[in-house]
Parts: structure tokens; C-alpha cells; sequence
């Protein structure tokens, strides 16, 4: 397989990091947008040389005691030392069945490792490089806002008769919610059942955070209208909406999503086309509906990372997703004559994803070597218990 550098990949690909890229990902900094991210400690310089022995050698130093997940959209010098890699939920199950180790470093972001705290034993202890490194979806629904939104729907007396399901792109306390009023958990592998499910339990789906996920699954999975489905907006009273129209609806789709896969537009779909003749358009199913109708393709990371190993060579592909997995993608398969190209002509890694640096890993493989316990994800006792009810309705789900 040829080798390829980061930036041959970016100019293969298309794309130019703009100022504000270049600020989300670390290499600019603005203090207002950035305060108390600091670390407890002293980070290693980025241009430190030796940052790679040094990640190895702390963690040959822990052996068994880490054992350290990558998300797929990390960077590729901290997938290097990942032990998995994979989606948020195969991650936290990952990390479950690994009792021995002491140490779960989970390089992802807040609520995947809330997700890996609540699936592993007590005595285990999650990780997360960089506090900072959060997630702007499950950031859209609040333990607040979502209770005041189940009060409206009490209001408009059809609580009784909503099932929620809330993506695992959430944090803890809206797992717990979710866990509390009967509802399930869902991934975008598994949404389509998870409604199903909710379905035969009520006849109005909550779906919590992300709009177009749900959008999505109801509409081209489930065979929904558009016009079955209303807008929550917690930022106006009512949620915007009269108690007439939440009666009327079938999914009431909460105000969020995903601030990668929101950027890509329908224009993106035909100015790739016209670019690229022949393409396949391959995307993940949180991109808006328009995205999601011209596409030939929709489905998952994993789905989309197993289209592309199944694809033919010579094949053609533009991929919606974030783009440190894309620019990986096109490098694996540059050898087997597959064309990968991402789907828009500007950057859009996921910001806060890309926190997690190499001279974050190397802090805290080196702290955790020396015996100090950082950065601590720990999900409070009674919520971790309705997060868990919620996590395994999804796990026994048809």
C-alpha cells in the first residue's frame, strides 16, 4: 500500500483548512472560547520528537492495567495507539470486557466515556484525556430542558403515550431520563429497530438529541411523512409548538444535531457529482433529510467503513462523515484502486474530537504510570442505574 502523509491526504481529498478550523483544532487559541481547559499538569510540547516513544513506553510500562479505546473520528497518531477502535457503544462494550484492566482511556469524547463508566465495573476507572473534549450534540439537550419539555407534553395530556428514545450521542442524564419514563437507547446502526420498539409501547416517539437521526429513521425506514413529525425547540416556550400540533405528531424530534454532518448540503451532493462522474455518494444518517434523499448510500461508520472494504476496485466514493476517518479511509484503500474523497470541499473534523491529541495521551499515560489518577469520568450511582435500564432495553431490542 502507497504511503501517504496527512497532508498529501488533505490535497488528495480537496480540502483547506480555514482560520476557524485551525482554531478548533488546536492550533490557534482564543481565550475566550477556551477558558478552564487547562490541564491539571504539564503538557508535552507538540513538537516534542519524542512524543511517541514516550506514549509507548508508558504504556508498556501499565501493560494490563490500560487498556485504551479510539473512537474512529481521532487522529491518526492516537488511533496508532489505540487497542480498539470503533463507534461510541462497541467501544463502552469493548471496555466492559475488559475487567482487568485498571484503567479505561477513552480517547472520544464526554458522554462515550460516561457510556464506558457506566458498563464497567466500579472498581474500573475511565479516562478522558481532555476534559474539554465534549460533544456540541448531546450538549443541545440539557436534564432541565428535557424535563420541562415532558412537562408540556403533560400539559398537552400526551406524556402517558410517549415512548423516548434518545441516541447514544447523549450524555448520562438523558440516558437516565430516558431510562426513568420507559424509553430505549438507540445507535444509528440500530435506530430503525429501536422505533420500531418504542412504537408497540406508545403511539409518539420523543427523540432526543438529534433531529435528523430520527428525521431520517421515521421517514425512509419506518415510512413516515415528514408532516408526522414536529420540531421541539427548548429555547422557545412550548417547545414552539401548540398542544394541538404535539398531538397530531407521531415523532416529536428534539432541536440538535450533529455539527459535522449538519454542515454537508444538498449542493455538496451535485457539486460532487459533477466533480467526480461516476460517484458514489455515501453518508451518515445524522446528515439533514435533503442530504440523506440525494444519497445513493446511508448508514452507519460502520456500515460505511464496510461498504468501502466490500466496494469493487475502481470504484468511486464520496463519504459524508467526519473527516480524520475519511482521509484514513482513502489512505487504507488507495492501494486496492478505490477513489475516496470526502464529500465537501471544506474542512469539518469533529473539533472537539480532535482535542484529544498525542500530547494529551502522552500526559496521561505517563500520570497514570507514575500512579496518579487524572481526569476521572464518574457517572453519579442512581443515574448510572437509569442509564444502564435504558442501555439494556436497547441491548434486548428485536
Amino acid at each position: 500500500m502507497r504511503d501517504v502523509t496527512t497532508a498529501q491526504a488533505r490535497q488528495d481529498l480537496a480540502v483547506q483548512p480555514t482560520p476557524l478550523a485551525l482554531l478548533l483544532l488546536g492550533r490557534e487559541a482564543d481565550t475566550r472560547s477556551e477558558r478552564g481547559v487547562e490541564c491539571p499538569g504539564d503538557l508535552p510540547s507538540p513538537s516534542d520528537p519524542d512524543l511517541v516513544e514516550r506514549a509507548r513506553a508508558a504504556k508498556e510500562k501499565l501493560g494490563e492495567k490500560v487498556f485504551i479505546l479510539g473512537h474512529h473520528y481521532q487522529r491518526d497518531e492516537v488511533i496508532q495507539f489505540a487497542d480498539v477502535t470503533g463507534d461510541s457503544f462497541k467501544l463502552a462494550k469493548d471496555a466492559a470486557a475488559r475487567p482487568e484492566a485498571e484503567y479505561i482511556v477513552f480517547c472520544g469524547v464526554h458522554f462515550m466515556a460516561e457510556s464506558a463508566d457506566i458498563l464497567t465495573a466500579d472498581e474500573q476507572k475511565v479516562v478522558l484525556p481532555d476534559l474539554a473534549a465534549g460533544c456540541s450534540m448531546a450538549d443541545m439537550a440539557t436534564a432541565e430542558q428535557v424535563a420541562e419539555c415532558w412537562d408540556v407534553l403533560t400539559e398537552a395530556g400526551i406524556a402517558e403515550r410517549v415512548v423516548p428514545v434518545s441516541y447514544m450521542n447523549s450524555s448520562a442524564d438523558i440516558k437516565a431520563f430516558t431510562g426513568k419514563h420507559g424509553g430505549t437507547i438507540c445507535t444509528s446502526s440500530n435506530a430503525e429497530r429501536a422505533l420500531n420498539w418504542a412504537f408497540e409501547q406508545g403511539d409518539k416517539v420523543l427523540f432526543l438529541p438529534d433531529q435528523h437521526l430520527g428525521r431520517n429513521t421515521a421517514v425512509r425506514d419506518l415510512g413516515l411523512s415528514l408532516e408526522d413529525c414536529v420540531l421541539y425547540n427548548p429555547h422557545k416556550p412550548n417547545g414552539g409548538l401548540t398542544a394541538e400540533e404535539l398531538r397530531n405528531a407521531k415523532m416529536i424530534l428534539w432541536r440538535g444535531h450533529c455539527s459535522v454532518h449538519g454542515r454537508f448540503s444538498l449542493d455538496s451532493v451535485n457539486e460532487v457529482r459533477e466533480r467526480v462522474p461516476g460517484v458514489n455518494v455515501l453518508v451518515h444518517p445524522e446528515c439533514k433529510h435533503e442530504v440523506v434523499s440525494a444519497a445513493d448510500y446511508v448508514g452507519s461508520t460502520e456500515y460505511i467503513i464496510k461498504m468501502l472494504q466490500e466496494a469493487p476496485a475502481g470504484s468511486k466514493w464520496a463519504i459524508g462523515t467526519e473527516l480524520n476517518l475519511v482521509q484514513r479511509l482513502a489512505n487504507r484503500f488507495a492501494a486496492d484502486d478505490k477513489e475516496i474523497v470526502f464529500l465537501d470541499r471544506t474542512v469539518c473534523f469533529c473539533s472537539t474530537m480532535n482535542r484529544i491529541d498525542l500530547p494529551h495521551l502522552v500526559w496521561t499515560l505517563e500520570s497514570l504510570a507514575e500512579g496518579k489518577d487524572i481526569n476521572r469520568i464518574q457517572v453519579e450511582k442512581e443515574t448510572a442505574d437509569l442509564a444502564q435500564l435504558a442501555l439494556e432495553r436497547m441491548l434486548a431490542l428485536p
